[in-house]
């Protein structure tokens, strides 16, 4: 049972399995929020959000509507989005900062490190801001998160023929962004 993937069904109730896949998807948690967030005391509190938030929700994975990286990036965009919400809602920054445990020297050099990285990555979200919502969830989760098509499109609980119309149409209103340059809005990043 060791060597045994942990399904996100089974990290709610089994401490162990809970251990196993938090340790296979940590970093694509990581640099989805990283990609998103330049705090790294933020981006450490995000990331234990979302597996707080996986355990709670473990119940609602489905294997036959997407793999289980898909649906954990739907786990992300819905702390993510819960963050900023509540951020919108706070008025003063020592309200916003209150609570957050102290990151000692090394955890905040790995996450600058992992910030510093997803730099391309924020640049080409700042250039999507103007995108529609529906073409610029699509474009991210494909051009910046790497997720097929088809993982976007369950994601975000759409057809993939609708996430492939709203994709083209991303790429197409970027294709002459100077910020993006067309390789990326054709490719997305690599």
């Amino acid at each position: 049972m060791r060597g045994r993937h942990a399904s996100p069904a089974e990290v709610a109730t089994d401490p162990e399995a809970f251990e196993r896949f938090y340790r296979r998807h940590v970093d694509v948690v990581t640099r989805f929020v990283a990609r998103r967030l330049d705090d790294p005391h933020l981006v450490a509190d995000l990331v234990a959000d979302v597996f707080v938030a996986v355990i709670d929700s473990a119940h609602t994975y489905r294997a036959d509507r997407g793999t289980e990286v898909a649906w954990l990036h739907g786990v992300a965009r819905n702390t993510l989005a819960a963050y900023r919400r509540r951020e919108a809602r706070q008025q003063r920054l020592e309200h916003r900062i209150a609570g957050r445990r102290l990151l000692d020297t090394d955890d905040v050099s790995r996450l600058e490190d992992r910030i510093d990285a997803e730099r391309p990555a924020r640049r080409l979200l700042a250039a999507m801001a103007g995108l529609p919502p529906g073409e610029r969830a699509v474009l991210e989760l494909v051009a910046i998160d790497e997720l097929t098509v088809g993982e976007a499109a369950a994601v975000l609980g759409i057809r993939q023929n609708t996430a492939r119309v709203r994709l083209h149409r991303a790429r197409r209103s970027l294709r002459g962004d100077p910020d993006t340059g067309p390789t990326v809005a054709v490719e997305g990043l690599r």
